[in-house]
């Protein structure tokens, strides 16, 4: 028997899908997330559902791949490693300095967030080595190892080292790192020659900084999850997923666990892109509500759009990762009033414990809370029957805040889901309308167990006319985890000229179309070189095989003279003058696109070189997804639902999801009900089930 498992962690769930290779039958499954050991509801979600599909015990998974936030919340909730830094003379204060910045620019009382190495902690060594390579100040090792065992007495666990060109040559972080194992044995160790060979030296700096702040956490939480897995029986290798939406050994993570602070968000993306794809909609923004959170993303022709890192808290992350866009706005996202009396929902959330009022140990009014209120969401249990809850909790939550606001119950729960949604709808225009798409041109594809709930109101504030909802949108983000590739990513800024792509390429005059840069053809081949071998050691290590294996490559260009780069892909095989004319023909274009003009004729630099690597997975599930329910043809029941579109409470057909065939449609208003979300069918549209089972939303 050969099983494959994929979880993703929420703050709220964590959802796990066993996929049944011989049976080519799929399952989700859904239980209450344990934030204070989030192994303890994988080990037990994972064998409940061994037992409900009657499929084998851990012996029988040969595949088994997680989505954490464990990373992520750590660096939010500033509860990583005490953290030392070793770094060139004269940039101890780097770190605090950042850009020079104010976080609000016209906010002259606005604080930083406090640097994850306190002052006391960043010590400078002796070194300097130019930009081009040549070493002016050799390291002073006496220096180094004083300062060393100076950490080491300080009490630190891990060891940040960043010197200022490091990416140019390492081989001063290497001798630092020998060093240091001698000096301080047992320490984590974080190179930034390692973790990010790029230039910029802030971003560097923080992006280290932030991998050896979270190493000891997560390479911790990794290493008693591996172990209590392997107590149960499991032989596989366990993945974990990256931020790029591929996953890595755990090994791997342990050693750059800053590549995983979109480690849950990422596999929903890749899954939403693939099913859209094969029901001929390439072209989607993703939704993923969950109930912490809201993760947003644009996909075009099937390809998630990719971006080379973000702001997180106000700290810089450098690291290659899908572009998604996080909100504050969950199920679990508490509503109240500023002090200006106005309503708010969210950042703040009730988590899992204490959670909505309705779950009977808070008294915080939800955003659950307020679906259970009018109605929308199912006022006598979630997940399918498996979780009872307190609708009358959930009254006496948003009855309070009514009170305060003068207001009935209703309008004060609906006023809660349009502020929520307002605040989502920003969400999706920042990756949409302010980056030059129109949302109206795309599809929305919804999950999470929040997602098709919201959709077709956050629908209709974008103007958007048409939603997929997957067959198991809860459980996406779990799913995706078995739809995604092995996946690593490598790179190295080594600036050059380009040329300036005016020439005519078809006489094969590399010289011509470089504009005269004739020796960066060679310069532009030898750093691929570099990585691609990298990337063949990558591939080795991981035990890919040769057939699976694949790469891609991409170049950072800019306009001399600029400060900013944009990223353009780079035709594989040899570097000729055709490949190096495409690559500045893409850059012209991605510069009109992102800034409504380009530059012919101006010169191009090449900036960063990046090569992505993966590993292409066998077994991807073909199967619906098994999760219970009554059988196709059952008469759907019937609630009051309370729909402002129609004035108030209106009679609604409730219908369970696994009772809905291809083919079948479905009048709004409707609710559609299945065990991991409900989706909601406002008047006036309609809702088909497709060839594939999804459910296509859109007006009647």
């Amino acid at each position: 028997m050969a099983l494959r498992i994929g979880i993703d962690t929420g703050g709220t769930f964590t959802d796990i899908c066993l996929y049944d290779t011989e049976r080519n039958e799929l399952r989700v499954f859904k239980v209450s997330s344990t934030p204070d050991d989030p192994g303890r509801a994988i080990i037990d979600g994972v064998s409940e559902l061994l037992r409900i599909a009657d499929a084998g015990g851990f012996a029988d998974i040969s595949y088994f791949a997680h989505g954490t936030t464990v990373g992520t919340n750590a660096l939010l909730t500033e509860t990583g490693a005490r953290t030392g830094l070793l770094t060139t003379r004269g940039f101890r204060d780097l770190l605090e300095l950042a850009r020079g910045r104010r976080p609000r620019l016209y906010d002259l009382q606005a604080d930083k967030p406090a640097p994850l190495v306190p002052r006391d902690l960043r010590l400078e060594v002796t070194e300097r080595v130019r930009h081009d390579g040549t070493v002016r100040t050799r390291l002073e090792e006496d220096e180094v190892r004083a300062q060393i065992r100076r950490l080491r007495d300080e009490g630190v666990e891990a060891v940040a080292v960043c010197l200022l060109y490091s990416y140019v040559l390492p081989d001063h972080e290497r001798h630092l790192a020998r060093w240091i194992e001698e000096e301080f044995p047992g320490a984590y160790v974080s190179l930034s020659s390692e973790v990010l060979p790029e230039f910029r030296e802030y971003e560097r700096l923080s992006t280290v900084v932030a991998n050896a702040y979270l190493g000891p956490k997560v390479s911790g939480y990794l290493a008693r999850l591996r172990e209590r897995l392997g107590e149960k029986g499991l032989a596989a290798r366990p993945y974990v997923t990256q931020s790029n939406g591929g996953v890595v050994s755990f090994a791997e993570a342990e050693k750059y666990p800053v590549r995983m602070v979109l480690s849950g968000p990422s596999t929903g993306v890749v899954g939403a892109a693939r099913l859209a794809s094969a029901a001929g909609h390439p072209d989607i923004i993703t939704f993923d509500m969950g109930g912490t959170s809201t993760d947003v993303s644009l996909v075009q022709r099937g390809a998630p759009r990719t971006s080379s890192g973000l702001d997180l808290d106000g700290r810089a992350i450098r690291t290659a990762m899908l572009d998604i866009h996080t909100v504050g706005a969950g199920g679990g996202s508490v509503a109240r009033l500023d002090s200006g009396g106005l309503l708010k929902v969210g950042p703040q959330s009730a988590g899992a414990f204490p959670g909505p009022a309705c779950y009977g140990h808070g008294d915080l009014p939800t955003v659950t809370d307020a679906n259970v209120v009018l109605q929308v969401l199912n006022p006598e249990y979630f997940l399918g029957g498996r979780m009872k809850i307190d609708p009358e909790a959930s009254r006496r939550a948003v009855g309070t805040l009514a009170a305060e606001l003068g207001m009935s119950i209703e309008d004060t729960a609906q006023g809660i889901i349009r502020v929520v949604t307002a605040n989502m709808a920003r969400a999706i225009r920042v990756i949409s309308v302010q980056r030059g798409h129109d949302p109206r041109d795309y599809v929305m594809v919804p999950f999470g167990g929040a997602g098709p709930l919201h959709a077709s109101r956050l629908a209709a504030e974008l103007g958007m006319t048409t939603i997929l909802v997957p067959e198991s949108p809860g459980a996406l983000s779990a799913l995706g985890l078995l739809l995604t590739d092995v996946r690593s990513d490598f790179s190295r800024t080594a600036v050059m000229p380009l040329g300036t792509g005016a020439a005519d390429p078809s006489a094969g005059d590399v010289a011509a179309v470089l504009g005269g840069a004739d020796p960066s053809a060679g310069d532009v081949a030898a750093v691929f070189a570099e990585l691609d071998a990298q990337a063949e050691r990558w591939f080795e290590a991981s035990d890919i095989e040769e057939r699976a294996r694949g790469t891609r490559r991409q170049l950072d260009l800019r306009y001399a003279g600029q400060n900013h780069e944009l990223t353009v892909a780079f035709p594989a095989g040899p570097v000729t003058a055709e490949s190096v004319a495409a690559a500045l023909d893409d850059f012209a274009a991605a510069h009109e696109r992102a800034y409504g003009y380009a530059n012919p004729g101006n010169p191009v630099q090449a900036v960063t070189f990046r090569v992505q690597a993966w590993g292409e997975i066998d077994a991807r599930p073909s199967s619906s997804p098994v999760v219970g329910g009554r059988p196709e043809g059952e008469q759907p029941r019937s609630r009051e639902v309370y729909l402002p579109e129609l004035g108030g409470f209106h009679e609604c057909l409730v219908y369970d999801r696994t009772a809905l065939a291809p083919g079948t449609v479905v009048e709004g208003p409707a609710i559609i009900e299945q065990m991991d979300t409900t989706t909601l069918v406002l008047p006036g549209s309609t809702a088909r089930v497709d060839a594939h089972r999804n459910l296509v939303i859109g007006a009647s």
